[in-house]
């Protein structure tokens, strides 16, 4: 049985909730016909974080890594094309580190690619009505930082991991009623683009 490893961010910048987390949970809720599906919630911590990630891929073994990460503004589910080597924080994190324009690592490459197929998750994203696109940047947050980590080890340590980032918009409970004018998402389209989106990379697999 294949194993995937589902990983969301918790709240951060005053927010009471992550979209990313909320969906991550309603996923762990549901039966996957021939995967393990192991659900990892991290902190919203520039070191704490790929500190924890790494320790469940040593642990887990995984097959598949999908990251998940919200971010509000956006009104598609997207695929991230690639992470890239700076930490450049637009907000502190939740344990107050806000490093501007360092590098990831020093001595490493510019950028990592996705491990996903990116072109085949967008294709069946729309074909199943839920908006979606690929995007070019993951940002400078805990998003992009996890994602350039993660490649990292796979590449360094040559790992048959297939791994990539995806963000999501919020959910409408995040904007409906909090005087909020961006996009949102239901819980439930939410859900079904993640449910495909781990058919087709397991598929791929």
């Amino acid at each position: 049985m294949k194993k995937l490893l589902l990983t969301a961010f918790e709240p951060f910048g005053g927010k009471v909730m992550n979209a990313s987390q909320e969906v991550a949970n309603s996923l762990a809720d549901l039966a996957f016909a021939q995967v393990q599906l192991e659900v990892l919630i991290l902190p919203v911590s520039r070191f704490e974080a790929v500190d924890i990630m790494l320790q469940a891929m040593a642990a887990l073994k995984p097959d598949v890594i999908l990251m998940l990460g919200e971010s509000g503004g956006r009104f598609q589910v997207t695929p991230e094309r690639v992470a890239i080597n700076v930490d450049d924080f637009i907000i502190p994190d939740n344990t107050g580190h806000q490093p501007q324009g360092e590098p990831i690592n020093p001595q490493g490459p510019v950028g990592y690619f996705s491990g996903l197929p990116i072109y085949r998750l967008v294709q069946q994203l729309r074909q199943a009505g839920i908006p979606a696109a690929i995007s070019d940047t993951a940002g400078l947050y805990l998003c992009n930082r996890l994602f350039y980590r993660v490649m990292e080890v796979i590449a360094h340590q040559q790992l048959p991991i297939k791994a990539g980032f995806i963000h999501v918009p919020y959910l409408h409970e995040q904007v409906i009623g909090h005087g909020l004018n961006v996009p949102s998402l239901s819980r439930a389209t939410l859900v079904q683009a993640m449910q495909i989106v781990i058919e087709v990379c397991l598929a791929d697999h």
